[in-house]
């Protein structure tokens, strides 16, 4: 016996494909074998399993259930809930991985699978050596048992957990992802006044797409924050691991912005740490965590390569502009939407009570959202080899953790291939829109002597 999965579907960070056409039950049920033949070889018995609010979710589950019995590993099933409650689960309930079936942010017919070994991540190679397996049907033979366990209450007292905020007015969108249920449970134990939007999971996304790092989805937020007064608005994406949010006058602050007011008390707490954010961030955040005294380190971009590099060097937070934050002071090191909108509460609190004026105190930059031109598998990475190779014999003051940075006095544009489509991704932030005018017309420059068709936009 032995399965092959769609191409497309074995992704760096996790799998994903469109149902009934790129994934299926009898993937499901084939990354249960290989994933649980790799538990069984390195000594493992117990995986923790969870799933969102997709209507293909509970189909997955148990067929992923199925295949992990048959490679002879117990299956702890922790159901409907976000992914962070699912790594949690790992954590709390000593496993030996997990596995979460999501499609996260997309569209209501994708879906997925996103993985943790012991306590750390499954990314890159990890996730291609479970399809090897099943093309060769390399799996263990076995009969594991399955149990399900009640964990969302744990969950939510161990958020609120050392919580010291004060008493806001606050508006949550958990745009009927699996942030629902549990922000229902939270907010009574939080001080304060609190608007819930679409806590009701649904997999079809009936009010907006839930994915807060397009301001498109941020507008029901908003007009709740402006009907009822609040003092800010929340927001979650599909499966609660990404944060977004918006101040009182509905502006959004963006996750290297939220970053930053994170980033001060942990600070306080421990003088001096290292505090990671991706290479898309604002320069903005790293000369903020230096004047807090940290110790900035931009990274590459993808939560798996985030988390990774946090455990090498013992930092206490790190964050994505795509507003995955990871806490691993007075938490776990993993990133949860739902433990940082409590922690922004916490550092808002702390730091003079208005997210209002704090975004008010950030110096205004002029960013472009994130351009995406379209490259092959092959070329997009040379791509990015010919712009560094021009940029360097020019003597460009490049940093090339992930693609090329380049900074010069008007800012910074950034080129990098995306680990996750056929693009090429960019990114420019500059202080006037003249000076934002030249970023980009250095930008275009290299893509054109690359071949790829620039575009230009606008705000």
């Amino acid at each position: 016996m032995s399965h092959e999965f769609h191409p497309t579907s074995l992704r760096e960070y996790d799998i994903r494909g469109i149902i009934g056409e790129t994934l299926g039950e009898a993937d499901a049920h084939a990354i249960g074998r290989s994933f649980g033949t790799r538990i069984a070889r390195s000594g493992g018995r117990r995986v923790a399993v969870g799933f969102d609010g997709r209507t293909s979710s509970p189909g997955l589950e148990a067929a992923l259930v199925a295949g992990l019995n048959a490679s002879g590993v117990d299956a702890v099933r922790i159901g409907l809930g976000p992914t962070p409650m699912l790594y949690y689960a790992v954590h709390e309930l000593n496993c030996d991985g997990g596995v979460m079936i999501t499609g996260s942010h997309n569209p209501p017919n994708y879906n997925g699978f996103k993985m943790m070994l012991g306590n750390g991540p499954f990314f890159g190679a990890d996730i291609q050596a479970l399809g090897t397996m099943a093309a060769a049907g390399d799996w263990e033979t076995g009969e594991g048992s399955s149990e399900s366990v009640e964990i969302m209450d744990r969950y939510v007292q161990r958020l609120v957990r050392g919580f010291d905020g004060k008493a806001f007015n606050i508006a949550w969108d958990c745009g009927n992802g699996v942030a629902g249920p549990v922000v229902e449970k939270l907010v009574k134990l939080l001080p304060g006044t609190h608007h819930l939007l679409f806590t009701e999971v649904d997999g079809a996304f009936p009010n907006h797409h839930p994915d807060p790092t397009d301001e498109a989805n941020l507008v029901d937020l908003k007009r709740v924050v402006a009907e009822q007064g609040c003092d800010f608005g929340v927001a979650f994406d599909g499966d609660a691991d990404r944060l977004g949010a918006v101040d009182s006058r509905g502006r959004v602050v963006w996750g290297d912005q939220l970053l930053s007011i994170l980033a001060a008390p942990v600070l306080k707490a421990l003088p001096g740490a290292t505090i990671i954010a991706d290479v898309k961030a604002s320069q903005m955040l790293f000369d903020r965590i230096a004047e807090l005294g940290g110790n900035p380190l931009m990274w590459k971009t993808g939560h798996s390569l985030i988390k990774a590099k946090m455990k090498e060097l013992d930092s206490p937070l790190a964050g994505e502009m795509s507003g995955h934050i990871f806490f691993k002071h007075d938490w776990y090191g993993f990133d949860d939407g739902i433990y940082s909108a409590v922690r922004l509460i916490g550092a808002v609190s702390a730091l003079g009570g208005s997210l209002t004026a704090l975004k008010d105190a950030m110096p205004v930059m002029i960013n472009t959202p994130e351009m995406r031109f379209q490259s092959s598998e092959d070329r997009k990475f040379l791509v990015v080899d010919e712009v560094l190779a021009r940029l360097k014999a020019a003597g460009a003051q490049v940093n090339e953790t992930d693609g090329a940075r380049v900074n010069t006095p008007d800012g910074w544009w950034l080129l990098r291939a995306s680990n996750t489509q056929d693009v090429l991704v960019a990114r420019a932030e500059a202080t006037s829109e003249d000076a934002l005018a030249r970023l980009m017309s250095a930008l275009n420059q290299q893509l054109a002597a690359s071949g790829v068709e620039a575009v230009t936009v606008g705000h």
